[in-house]
């Protein structure tokens, strides 16, 4: 079914366990995956459907989820924890009224992509209307999943592997505990399931058994297992990143970019990467990166919040912070960083500087060494150095100032005040000639280290 014909759809999103294997302040559905937390992921795909409802369950920790949501969803709480089940009733009461498809998601499984989102709630509005659409899956190593019984597409049996039969257990489709359903039956069947079991608890597979006993059919939509990878150590959160980092680079690569040693370029959720970008090896894009067409990135640079237009040369070992803008072929070299900061068409700073707070002209040069003091300690201030000028090495521009189009700051120099246009600024001490004075010195010192040898 077209999604336009689709009913409204609601998503309902498990964020109530403690994450205990963890073992962080941090909840765990919060960790970044490429700068980005993982239940954020998830929210990025469900947005894409435009969801009527967004609720998330939360239970542990539930004031951090607030803040990160930021009143986009909202949310019910379960307490205690006693099961998926129980954890899925607690959104009814932010469901009521609403008559559309629920999708039952987990924050923990953060890469579900929204085709097959949208495929468990086209299968949920196909023609034999089942009651549940069950999300399965096969691993390469089964494990200790519980296992989807099907009959072609139908759900036959939900059971979990230590209930089930050899011959269940040699069934490789496995529940990855994702689940569609309609609104009204699914609450219906969540309020039939019982915590008669080992483990005390309302599991949600239990809806799929009830729907068929009561003569009613579920459906199964089939996945690739890396879709509904679940994270719950550190060493799967490790797993995650390096799954999504080889997704990133392989897309940056396909869209014209060239990775000189692709498994060492480490990108962020948002980064975008232009045509005939060269990005060398060892290096870090940190969120809000935007690299136009033919720049290149050299060796061992870290980029945060910048902007780098087309043609631009960045490293090696350069810092862009946040607020850092290249225009076109503007050039950083080593050892250079820039923060808050624009740098114009075509403006050089190739070697060991901080330029922060500031707008530097199109063709302007900054010499090694050169810092834009910006700082007095209680607030920043603003370096303006005009169109093509040249800043010689080692200056200290004491913000706030101005550096006129087509001026010279002379190396060394210690800038407080206003340079004009096309003016030259020298402010350094006289240098002081002394002829002979160093050899007279060595030789004093000579005698007396002679004299202290003697004593």
């Amino acid at each position: 079914m077209a999604r336009g014909m689709s009913n409204s759809i609601a998503a309902v999103i498990l964020a109530a366990g403690k994450g205990t294997r963890m073992k962080s302040d941090l909840h765990k559905v919060l960790h970044p995956i490429a700068g980005r937390p993982m239940l954020m992921h998830l929210m990025a795909a469900v947005d894409a459907l435009a969801p009527a409802k967004k609720v998330v369950v939360v239970g542990d920790k539930a004031d951090q989820i607030e803040a990160a949501l930021a009143g986009s969803a909202a949310l019910a709480v379960q307490e205690p924890q006693l099961g998926t089940g129980h954890a899925v009733q607690q959104a009814q009461g932010a469901l009521a009224g609403f008559a559309g498809d629920v999708l039952i998601l987990y924050g923990d499984v953060p890469f579900v992509p929204s085709a097959t989102m949208q495929a468990m709630v086209d299968r949920l509005n196909a023609a034999d209307a089942p009651a549940v659409v069950v999300l399965a899956f096969e691993p390469d190593d089964a494990l200790q999943y519980g296992r989807v019984i099907t009959d072609g597409d139908r759900v036959v049996k939900m059971v979990e592997h230590k209930d089930a039969s050899e011959a269940e257990r040699a069934v490789r489709l496995c529940n990855s505990g994702l689940m569609a359903a309609k609104a009204a039956d699914l609450f219906a069947l969540l309020a039939r399931v019982t915590d008669d079991n080992a483990a005390k608890e309302y599991y949600l597979v239990d809806i799929v058994n009830i729907a068929n006993a009561d003569g009613r059919h579920c459906a199964v939509v089939r996945t690739d297992a890396a879709d509904v990878a679940g994270i719950n150590s550190r060493a799967e959160l490790a797993a995650a990143e390096a799954q999504w980092q080889a997704f990133k680079r392989e897309e940056a690569m396909a869209g014209g970019a060239s990775l000189r040693a692709p498994e060492t370029v480490w990108f962020s959720w948002d980064t975008e990467i232009g045509r005939d970008v060269t990005v060398e090896p060892n290096i870090v894009f940190g969120p809000g990166v935007r690299v136009a067409d033919g720049a290149t990135i050299r060796a061992f640079s870290h980029i945060e919040g910048a902007s780098i237009g087309a043609g631009c040369e960045v490293g090696p070992y350069a810092r862009l912070r946040p607020g850092a803008v290249l225009e076109d072929k503007a050039k950083v070299g080593n050892f250079v960083e820039v923060k808050k900061a624009v740098l114009g068409r075509g403006a050089k700073a190739n070697h060991l500087s901080y330029i922060g707070d500031a707008t530097v002209g199109a063709g302007a040069n900054i010499g090694a060494g050169t810092i834009t003091c910006n700082y007095d300690g209680y607030f920043k201030y603003q370096t303006v150095i005009g169109e093509r000028a040249f800043i010689g090495s080692n200056s200290a521009l004491v913000a706030p100032v101005k550096i006129g189009a087509d001026a010279i700051v002379a190396a060394g120099s210690t800038v407080t005040r206003d340079v004009m246009d096309g003016e030259l600024r020298i402010v350094r001490a006289e240098q002081s000639v002394k002829p002979g004075w160093a050899d007279r010195f060595h030789d004093a010192m000579r005698k007396k280290k002679a004299a202290e040898k003697k004593a």
